[in-house]
């Protein structure tokens, strides 16, 4: 029995570690183990919702996390995989193993010493972000787990150094399995640790997904024979690094500031705002890396290698097929989310300590966020475009002018929200009756901000990809028509569904919302039809030739415009 049990671990190991080449199978391999993670990361948020509910205890946790978030945008990126993988690639082996030893004992020094500074003035700072949790009984635990959560960027940084080589070397399944085994690690904190050591617990569980989020990597790099060491960082070396890393890392510093700033005036609105605004974020981030995140990142390399003058044409192709993609199929999901939400957060979260008036209150922020859902892909997708064009800054300054009105209207809004929304926004999001309601402010000037950035972007590639802005008008059209037809057929069918059978289990309320949505969901692909719309036809025969399971080849190919990963 040993040996058979020896020969099956033995066999499962080396499934995991084995390089994967073939594109499909790269692809599918992803997509199964990126939905595995969301799906995580919701039974996470389920497990604080079912712990602590929309409470003082939540917020402070959210709250802890938001300057360790700040730190790794600011510091770790700046020796990310993103910018080692193209240097590594057909380096040899001595050359690799310089380069990530540099970068490590960068990231170790300068982000360690930026950590040890921060957690000197931990006290301090977060008095001055959240004065409102300064009185809290938790506030001895609240510096300490915003000190422990310090810990976290330096190993998320070393875990996208040694990713690199993950990456490089095709071990997609040990790349894949790196976010989920980091939220496990979160919710066995929540599970096991809290009870003993308190938020502290919490803390001990990031970390230790963290630590599993870099381990998975360890084997590969040591196998090919690149395992860093202390070396101290050259400037010749390191300065072409942060050449290309700099605008890329301030820009995503900048997402980080905003975040920060709207949790700190989240939390001057109450008890579980905080924790409220961030579930709302937490579930509209699914459908934004299942569209959004999923075509910008498939269309990079294609962008890339059409950047040259004379492929133009090819270019605005790749980025117009992207764009009219991520904006068809995000504002389909919008009508489903605006019908369905109540139902989305029952079932995510409506269990334990999440009461009835969170529920409705992150419903309502759910479909204000949702908004927004495809300003935020195209962003994402326009950000890695001007990239592609070699000009990195320009995201940054776009990125600083959206941050700044986002946080300009969330302060103009803010008296306004402490007496909560006006009562036809209330009446429209069926939260008249629920108190703090002034928290969906706060998703209205996120929403605003991201429409802006999508402009203000999109304004920027008039001369990289003329032309564009004409072509996005008929997926927008037809999008809209399409989200009307099924948001009305799910609404009727709630109706139905609502004098058969009680919501008064969580299995009644997860058919009840499946079988809308799969009907709202099928009249939206009806009325496409209707219309003619050219993504819904493209995406109907990806899924035939799909069905029919054609030939592999083992190379690996880089996606163009017509092997984007359908939604």
């Amino acid at each position: 029995m040993s040996i058979e049990y020896d020969a099956f671990m033995r066999e499962i190991f080396e499934r995991i570690t084995a390089p994967i080449r073939g594109l499909h199978q790269v692809a599918y391999l992803l997509a199964g183990l990126t939905l595995a993670s969301q799906l995580l990361a919701l039974l996470r948020d389920r497990t604080f919702a079912h712990t602590f509910g929309a409470g003082e205890v939540l917020d402070l946790y959210y709250a802890a996390f938001r300057v360790p978030d700040l730190v790794f945008a600011l510091v770790a990126s700046l020796v990310s995989a993103y910018v080692l993988i193209p240097r590594i690639t057909g380096m040899d082996r001595e050359s690799t193993r310089r380069l990530l030893s540099e970068s490590a004992t960068f990231l170790f020094g300068f982000g360690g010493l930026i950590c040890i500074v921060l957690a000197v003035f931990m006290p301090s700072f977060l008095s001055f972000l959240y004065p409102s949790f300064v009185n809290s009984v938790h506030q001895d635990e609240f510096v300490l787990l915003s000190r422990i959560l310090l810990i976290q960027p330096i190993l998320l940084g070393l875990s996208g150094v040694l990713g690199s080589v993950t990456q490089v070397h095709r071990r997609f399944t040990l790349f894949a399995l790196s976010p989920v085994l980091y939220n496990i690690g979160i919710i066995a904190g929540t599970v096991f640790l809290y009870p003993t050591f308190g938020l502290i617990g919490i803390g001990f569980g990031v970390i230790i997904g963290a630590v599993a989020y870099l381990a998975v990597n360890i084997p590969v790099v040591i196998g090919e024979g690149v395992m860093p060491n202390f070396r101290i960082p050259t400037l010749s070396l390191m300065s072409s690094v942060m050449r290309d890393s700099v605008p890329r890392s301030l820009a995503l510093g900048v997402g980080s500031i905003t975040a920060l700033a709207l949790t700190a005036i989240a939390s001057r609105l109450g008890t579980g705002s905080v924790s409220v605004f961030t579930f709302a974020i937490n579930l509209e981030a699914v459908p934004l890396a299942l569209i959004g995140s999923s075509y910008a990142i498939a269309a990079f390399p294609a962008l890339s290698e059409a950047s040259a003058p004379e492929k133009r044409d090819d270019f605005t192709r790749i980025l117009s097929s992207s764009a009219r993609h991520i904006i068809l199929w995000s504002v389909v999901a919008l009508g489903l989310i605006i019908v369905l939400r109540a139902h989305i957060v029952r079932v995510v979260l409506g269990t334990g300590a999440f009461d009835w008036n969170a529920t409705r209150l992150t419903a309502a922020m759910l479909a204000v966020l949702a908004v927004g859902l495809a300003a935020q892909g195209l962003v994402i997708l326009f950000s890695r475009a001007l990239y592609a064009a070699r000009q990195s800054w320009r995201p940054l300054f776009y990125q600083l002018a959206g941050c700044a009105l986002t946080i300009i209207l969330a302060l103009i809004l803010l008296p306004i929200g402490k007496e909560g929304v006006p009562s036809p926004l209330a009446v429209f999001l069926r939260v008249g009756d629920v108190t703090g309601t002034g928290i969906l402010f706060l998703a209205l000037a996120a929403t605003f901000g991201q429409i802006f950035l999508a402009i203000l972007s999109l304004f920027a590639l008039r001369n990289i990809a003329p032309g564009l802005a004409g072509m996005l008008k008929r997926p927008l059209i037809d999008g809209c028509f399409a989200a009307v037809a099924g948001g009305a057929a799910t609404y009727a069918v709630l109706l139905v569904e609502g004098g058969i059978a009680p919501l008064t289990t969580l299995m009644s309320v997860f058919t009840q919302g499946l079988v809308a949505g799969i009907v709202g969901l099928a009249v939206a692909g009806l009325a496409l039809f209707v219309v003619e719309n050219e993504e819904f036809r493209i995406v109907t025969g990806a899924l035939a030739r799909l069905l029919r399971v054609p030939n592999e080849r083992s190379e690996v190919l880089t996606p163009s415009a017509e092997e984007l990963p359908k939604p």
